[in-house]
């Protein structure tokens, strides 16, 4: 049985990629792990990249866990509102909140070539738009609903994915200012939470290779990167912790949190 048999897990954004590997992670460990996007199994195609919310879950429960599949655009307040009632309404509880969706990437599958978009005045303004409405405000939502039920329940875990990004000048001006947005929405998240017995955090993967990153490996170097199930072991870890809260309002790195709890990359490189 593993470690997060009978704990309750939402995980935003989970089609592919990062989200989908959090997913996998947490449902290896037993949680009942609902995910959401905006691909659907039969439904429109809505990137050039594979993989389904069906998918997802599918082998969460191959995994051992229990995969429950949501449909749903976070760009919509009050999708995102129904995901969140839809997994208290079946499971009565939330002990982990994985805000992963995100916007802004879409010149990784709009056949944009991604030297085109250099500087913040090549980009289109919808780019920014992307990053803050499908990526911030759609982890502040999910938060929002979430929250209450971890308030009562005194424990939970919230999980806002973000990156390296958020401190570096060396990156795109709208990705950095939304992740530097995100960490902070989380910091300031933890200090109201703290002593309702909730713990926020961001995470910082380092480089994954995710669906879009492996269609451009010719422009990464991946000897050091990690898979996206390597990502969801970090959060798995963390859930499982009884003493997580001393992370609170942090960033953690996948990287440290393979050191600190002894995990190790099930798809090395």
């Amino acid at each position: 049985m593993g470690t997060l048999a009978g704990k309750v897990a939402l995980v935003t954004g989970a089609s592919r990629g990062v989200g989908k590997g959090i997913a996998l992670g947490l449902g290896e460990q037993g949680a009942t792990v609902y995910v959401t996007g905006r691909t659907e199994s039969g439904g429109p195609a809505t990137t050039l990249l594979p993989g389904t919310v069906q998918k997802t879950a599918a082998e969460v429960t191959a995994l051992g866990g229990r995969g429950v599949a949501i449909g749903c655009d976070h760009r919509d307040d009050e999708q995102t509102r129904r995901a969140v009632q839809r997994v208290l309404d079946d499971a009565g509880r939330l002990d982990v909140l994985v805000n992963n969706v995100w916007g802004g990437y879409e010149y990784f599958w709009d056949g944009t070539p991604f030297w085109e978009e250099a500087g913040f005045w090549t980009q289109p303004l919808e780019r920014w738009d992307s990053a803050f409405r499908a990526g911030v405000r759609a982890h502040y939502v999910t938060s929002v609903a979430a929250a209450p039920t971890m308030v009562a329940q005194g424990a939970g875990l919230i999980v806002s994915v973000s990156s390296e990004g958020a401190a570096k000048v060396d990156t795109s001006v709208a990705y950095g200012a939304a992740k530097a947005a995100t960490d902070h929405m989380i910091a300031c998240m933890a200090h109201e939470l703290r002593d309702h017995g909730v713990t926020a955090v961001s995470l910082y993967p380092g480089l994954v290779r995710t669906e879009s990153v492996l269609r451009a490996a010719e422009y990464f170097d991946l000897s050091d990167s990690e898979s996206p199930q390597f990502v969801g072991r970090g959060v798995a870890a963390l859930a499982a912790d009884p003493e997580v809260i001393r992370f609170t309002g942090q960033v953690v790195r996948s990287s440290a949190l393979a050191d600190e709890y002894g995990f190790s990359d099930p798809v090395p490189r």
